[in-house]
């Protein structure tokens, strides 16, 4: 067997264990068990790739562990897998959000069992997503990610949670419509011989221009939905606000993440021609999301909706990142991805630990935290510092990467579409000062000054099983932060590879 379909049968046996599971102990001791094994094998994997990615023999189109099954013959479907280095770091985010998470659900009641089972098969479908390199069980499994959060911010949710889970799962159904009639276009001009990303790869120049610009919308808005770009970002706060903690965690650390990665995989690199020529509209709409995220997040009091419009703000700018087709800046993407990843996991994993404290999530109810739980407050200010790009964080490393590759990517003189990148990049490097302001502004009132509510001082700082989860987080953020080369020089030759296709190298 595959070892990369590992990833997807843990996942499967963890669902058996959770459906056998009697009490709640046992529940707890699958879901820890299996999450512990997929940190396990992302981490080998990991460690692996970085030892033979140079390895022709280990590689073959610049995947690796390759394997294929044909599924459906008429169509040419098969069950296709392989990684790169893009697609081995979001598996290693994957497996730290779907740990950290089962400890930040710990308490969680009622229908523990239930809730676990949802979200397993959720992480199920995120790592299937990844793993894959055929279009359609791309999408199988991508649909697989997204039907439970209906029923997970449903029934677990809270606040106005029916209206949130139907309004994510109709928005995000509309973006795989536009998905499934992308992918049958790229199938049938692409000559309907396969359906695997790296074969169309090789082959994609042929399809012609006018195809492609049809073509290419319907892909890069089908996935720019889960992705948070404007104006179809709607969803996303409401989402955000009344999903559980764990839920949060996922979505904002790894869900959202397969709109970027399916915008760079299978947009740009197999409607290469239409991404160079259309790119500038999306330049333009990535562009608003950066700063429209931002903006909106300094007028708002509830602490999710904050963290939810800073999400459309960062994963704005990773789209904006793999618009630029540089491979500093796309490299710095993906650095976003799994920066604003772990970043919003602590901030979601800190904010349900507060609320389910003070049951209040507005920040004109909360001061004086840091009395109160100075364990969780010092968690907050160190996911804010790393929020608004202090250098030593994650965040710092991956935005600075970002806007050094976007506004120095290959001047042309006299080619307008050179000062138009730069022009767009100076705009969205004014996110960094607003992100400040607004993150700044909360960790002043909510963890200083008096305590204003007399009921706060009788309540307790992070359990254990909290602290294991905010310490795990804490520990990625810094650590990616502190030494990033050793993430950047596996992502970079992936993301040049794509770009040599493209044709922009």
């Amino acid at each position: 067997m595959n070892i990369l379909s590992l990833f997807v049968l843990i996942p499967a046996l963890m669902l058996l264990g959770l459906w056998l599971a009697k009490n709640l102990n046992q529940v707890r001791g699958v879901m820890v068990a299996g999450a512990s094994c997929l940190v396990v094998l992302s981490v080998w994997l990991t460690v692996y790739y970085i030892g033979h990615h140079n390895d022709p023999g280990a590689m073959k189109d610049g995947m690796m562990f390759t394997a294929a099954i044909d599924w459906f013959k008429p169509l040419n479907i098969q069950y296709a897998v392989g990684v790169d280095g893009i697609s081995v770091v979001m598996l290693l985010l994957s497996s730290i959000i779907v740990f950290t998470g089962t400890f930040a659900s710990w308490q969680l009641k009622p229908l523990t069992k239930e809730y676990f089972l949802w979200f397993t098969l959720l992480s199920t479908g995120v790592f299937g997503f990844f793993i894959c390199t055929d279009m359609f069980t791309m999408f199988m499994f991508y649909e697989v990610a997204l039907i439970p959060m209906y029923l997970l911010i449903g029934v677990w949710g809270s606040g106005h949670k029916e209206y949130s889970a139907m309004k994510l799962t109709l928005m995000l159904m509309g973006g795989s419509a536009l998905l499934i009639l992308g992918i049958l276009g790229i199938y049938y001009f692409n000559g309907a011989t396969t359906m695997n990303v790296t074969e169309i790869a090789k082959t994609s120049h042929l399809i012609p221009l006018g195809v492609q610009c049809a073509f290419f919308p319907f892909i890069f808005i089908g996935f720019g939905v889960l992705g948070a770009l404007f104006p179809f970002h709607t969803w996303s706060p409401d989402g955000h606000a009344s999903a559980p903690t764990a839920v949060s965690m996922l979505h904002a650390g790894v869900l959202m993440k397969l709109g970027g990665y399916g915008c760079f995989r299978v947009a740009m690199y197999l409607l290469p021609d239409a991404a160079q020529e259309l790119s500038w509209i999306f330049i333009i709409l990535t562009t608003i999301s950066v700063v429209y995220g931002a903006l909106s997040a300094c007028v708002q009091t509830d602490l999710k909706y904050i963290n939810a419009y800073s999400s459309v703000s960062h994963c704005g700018l990773v789209l904006f990142a793999i618009l630029m087709m540089n491979q500093t800046a796309c490299t710095g993407a993906i650095l976003q991805m799994l920066s604003h990843g772990l970043m919003t996991a602590l901030f979601f994993a800190l904010i349900g630990m507060i609320y389910g404290r003070t049951h209040t999530r507005d920040i004109r109810e909360l001061a004086g935290l840091m009395k109160i739980m100075p364990f969780l407050a010092v968690g907050y200010v160190i996911a804010g510092l790393a929020n608004l790009g202090l250098p030593g964080f994650s965040g710092f490393i991956a935005e600075m990467t970002i806007f050094v590759g976007s506004f120095g990517a290959d001047p042309v003189a006299g080619d307008p579409s050179t000062s138009f990148r730069m022009v767009a990049t100076i705009i969205a490097c004014m996110s960094i000062v607003v992100t400040a302001v607004y993150i700044l502004r909360v960790v002043g009132k909510i963890l200083y000054g008096e305590v204003e509510n007399k009921h706060y001082l009788s309540l307790t700082d992070a359990t254990w099983d909290e602290r294991v989860a905010v310490i795990c987080l804490i520990f990625c953020v810094a650590g990616l932060g502190t030494f990033p080369f050793w993430v950047s020089n596996v992502i970079s030759p992936s993301a040049g590879s794509i770009l040599q296709s493209i044709g922009v190298m």
